[in-house]
């Protein structure tokens, strides 16, 4: 009881601490924007607050103090589509910190604030009007996740398998007896009943990748502070490429019975001619697998995210709405619920990493599964 109890107090912290920062950046544009206008009235906006804490961005908001934010500069790496205009230099690197916060352009490219490319870096010509997005490969937020998430994925794995070669014929210790079971449980329970005891071999490499990968950076989101905090699983683009190895490792390895069952499927003539409709149904789901693996995870790791930062708004919204007395009022129901999504996430995290490995293995044991 006393252990749950640190957690809950550890979760309570960390909610604190990691969404502070972010609200008083926010009242503080707010506030900026009031000043400047002083016919529009603009309150908290929990809408815009919780979509900029799920998207990516060009640095890492570490803390703000009054008007003073500290952040993480992160490398801004540009290809112009206008040489011309940028003193014939098609690449252009710098930091984010150049950008002063995306309020100011520099070397003629700015974030912009439009409606068309908000949120996203632009190139201006000599009167500031935006001319257009120039190929953008920057390092940004979520790109600096997955290189964290790497890196202590190569941590993990050579010091297990150091670990495991120490320790032969010994009883696992450390961080081999933590991984061991769980790397056992993707052989025994995953790989084997999905692909068959013959086949499996081939395919553990990338699903147990892909697990701890997706379990790592699970964990990672639900730390808010750098270098964790990205919520790179809840950024579809990461889902995409993740769902996309599946796609490709199925598609290559698919045998004659498996393109077979696609194309030529054992069923009555009629659902084949004249309109092929079994083939297009088949077809179709070839497709649709990696979609739903795709949007699976991506929508799981982001409603966790999303749903913890409503609960947060919700004491700048009562704040704001009934007073400061208000929002003192019900942030201890919000922080609460807020820990106990937090909680509940540890357990989405290794299920949507469970999830993704056996869906995979599922969709390799179907490629490769003999004609009975």
């Amino acid at each position: 009881m006393l252990k749950i109890t640190k957690a809950i107090f550890i979760l309570f912290a960390l909610t604190i601490t990691g969404f502070t920062p972010l609200l008083a950046q926010h009242n503080h544009e707010a506030e900026s924007a009031h000043a400047t206008d002083s016919h529009t009235e603009e309150g908290f906006q929990a809408g815009k607050f919780v979509i900029e804490h799920v998207s990516d961005s060009y640095d890492w908001h570490v803390v703000s103090f009054g008007e003073t934010h500290i952040s993480i500069p992160l490398p801004i790496i540009l290809y112009s589509k206008n040489p011309e205009w940028h003193e014939n230099k098609s690449f252009h690197v710098f930091m984010s910190s150049k950008f002063n916060h995306a309020h100011s352009a520099y070397k003629g490219f700015q974030i912009s604030h439009s409606e068309e490319f908000e949120g996203k870096i632009v190139e201006l010509d000599s009167h500031g009007h935006e001319i257009g997005k120039p190929i953008d490969i920057s390092i940004t937020k979520t790109i600096t996740g997955v290189l964290v998430s790497v890196l202590i994925l190569f941590w993990l794995v050579f010091s297990v398998a150091g670990a495991a070669k120490r320790n032969k014929g010994k009883a696992p210790t450390g961080l081999q007896n933590a991984f061991e079971p769980l790397i056992l449980f993707i052989r025994d329970e995953v790989a084997k009943p999905a692909i068959g005891d013959e086949k499996y071999k081939k395919y553990m490499p990338f699903l147990l990748t892909v697990f701890f990968f997706i379990l790592i950076n699970n964990f990672m989101g639900l730390i808010p502070f750098p270098p964790f905090g990205a919520n790179v699983t809840g950024n579809i683009s990461i889902t995409l490429v993740l769902a996309l190895f599946t796609f490709g490792i199925t598609t290559i390895n698919g045998n004659k019975h498996y393109w077979k069952e696609i194309y030529n499927p054992d069923v009555p003539w009629w659902l084949k001619f004249p309109i092929p409709l079994m083939p297009i149904v088949e077809l179709s789901g070839v497709i649709t697998k990696p979609f739903v693996l795709m949007v699976r995870l991506f929508a799981n790791m982001m409603a966790g995210h999303l749903i913890v930062t409503v609960f947060v708004s919700l004491i700048f919204i009562f704040g704001s709405i009934m007073g400061p007395a208000a929002g003192l009022g019900i942030s201890p129901v919000s922080v609460a619920f807020s820990v106990f999504i937090l909680l509940l996430d540890v357990l989405v995290s290794f299920i949507q990493a469970y999830v993704f490995t056996l869906l995979s293995a599922l969709y390799f044991g179907m490629a490769t599964s003999d004609h009975h």
